[in-house]
């Protein structure tokens, strides 16, 4: 992920810390949390942006020692993956909202996949980025249809209408943001062609 345009790292960790504070505060969590599709698709994003954010004053020396065991991103976006896949665990979602623990567990684990997600994008490259997607948004349309069509409350604490709302939004997220990386891959494609193609030389007359 590229760094935001003219913020410092130093304006970036205050940014991330300011947004984790505010994110924590009693009347916006709750307003967050109060919709089932506001809890997994604004709060989570915001959380994740957060911790990329937070990443940016990482000091270079932690920074290397990360890169040795996130060889093309691997590493990271498997733990990003983990993460995202626990917390879309209706039964996750329904624990954050009874235990204070658990609601800290799942805005620490959110920080830390976000610093992964900017930490390993750029260095997985297109076919890491690729095949992360390919597990990733198939799981998000699933979770969408299952939302969908499942005759049962699957969490406790919202309402099966708010739960189809969810479904459907994930399966357009999932599409959304397959179209947006082809659209991007693409782009990259054809600017490294048009790099590598040597200027035509054209004789003089």
């Amino acid at each position: 992920m590229r760094p935001p345009v003219g913020l410092t790292p130093a304006r970036q960790g205050l940014a991330g810390l300011l947004l984790a504070a505010l994110l924590a505060s009693p009347p916006l969590r709750h307003w967050l949390e109060v919709t089932m599709w506001r809890h997994m698709l604004l709060q989570f994003p915001l959380w994740l942006l957060a911790g990329a954010l937070l990443a940016a004053t990482l000091a270079p020396r932690v920074r290397h020692a990360l890169a040795a065991c996130n060889a093309h991103g691997i590493a990271g976006l498997v733990g990003l993956g983990v993460v995202l896949a626990v917390l879309m665990v209706p039964r996750v979602l329904d624990l954050a909202l009874r235990d204070a623990g658990i609601e800290a567990a799942k805005c620490a684990a959110l920080l830390l996949a976000g610093a992964l997600l900017r930490l390993s994008w750029r260095p997985a490259g297109l076919v890491v980025q690729a095949f992360f997607l390919g597990m990733q948004l198939p799981m998000m349309v699933v979770v969408g249809q299952l939302y969908i069509d499942s005759p049962l409350r699957l969490c406790n604490a919202y309402l099966r209408d708010d739960q189809e709302r969810l479904g459907r939004w994930l399966i357009a997220l999932a599409a959304l943001l397959a179209v947006a990386w082809l659209a991007h891959a693409a782009w990259l494609l054809v600017r490294r062609d048009a790099a590598a193609t040597p200027p035509v030389q054209r004789e003089p007359l």
